[in-house]
């Protein structure tokens, strides 16, 4: 690399600039738009293939992809939501090579339009260790109850609840309505919420735990504070 690609301040640019120097052949400044979209692609990925691994070797293959085909990119949409297609287009081709395309249409004409929607908070402040611990084993039952979702609502939850994409975004990414999105993103809700209505009813009766080592220290307490007014009542003077 030249001396005037290591004073090339990346991580300052913007996106587009990024995208300008990458077309030159930078492969650094491709780096930095990797990084910038890591998360959201592979959880993408990760949407529509359920596994891990496979949805790494997908964003692989899509960057890839993207990088060999730059001079494609338009700026009709920022190069995220163009890079979300091509994530997409990856992760449903080995979809359909895995198993049969799902018919979304029978999916939702299976779903009833009534029903709660289980809204999930998306920042949490400082947390105790066992605050963090039960936050991680709810995390852990949301997880599974997304996994557990069909497809086309799952990467709609996805990008909409924990990437935090607008309608808009996720609309012009999926390729679908805004309108398939809300409905999608509401059935999808009301799923998880009846995916996770007994693991939370179990995991809830277990809550605010009081056996064990804090039943024994209030109960200790409060012997100790009958034996202490005991005490004082024995050396009380008579007729009080």
């Amino acid at each position: 690399m030249s001396e005037h690609a290591h004073a090339i301040a990346y991580a300052a640019l913007s996106d587009d600039e990024l995208v300008a120097l990458a077309r030159d052949g930078r492969r650094e400044a491709f780096r930095y738009i990797m990084q910038r979209g890591n998360q959201r692609l592979f959880r993408v990925a990760r949407a529509v293939l359920n596994d891990d691994a496979e949805a790494e070797d997908a964003l692989q293959d899509a960057y890839a992809h993207a990088f060999e085909h730059l001079d494609g990119f338009r700026g009709e949409a920022n190069v995220l939501t163009w890079m979300t297609r091509i994530v997409l287009n990856e992760a449903y081709g080995r979809l359909r090579r895995r198993r049969p395309t799902v018919d979304v249409a029978q999916i939702e004409a299976a779903q009833q339009d009534d029903g709660r929607v289980l809204a999930f908070p998306s920042r949490y402040g400082i947390e105790d260790p066992a605050t963090h611990a039960a936050r991680a084993q709810l995390r852990e039952l949301a997880e599974h109850a997304i996994e557990a979702l069909p497809g086309p609502f799952r990467v709609v939850f996805v990008l909409r609840e924990v990437e935090g994409c607008s309608i808009e975004e996720t609309a012009a990414a999926l390729g679908i309505r805004p309108e398939t999105v809300k409905t999608r993103l509401h059935r999808a809700r009301r799923l998880l919420h009846e995916a996770l209505h007994d693991s939370l009813a179990g995991a809830l009766a277990d809550a605010f735990p009081f056996l064990g080592p804090r039943c024994a220290r209030i109960t200790d307490a409060v012997l100790r504070r009958m034996d202490t007014r005991a005490t004082q009542d024995d050396r009380a003077p008579p007729g009080r």
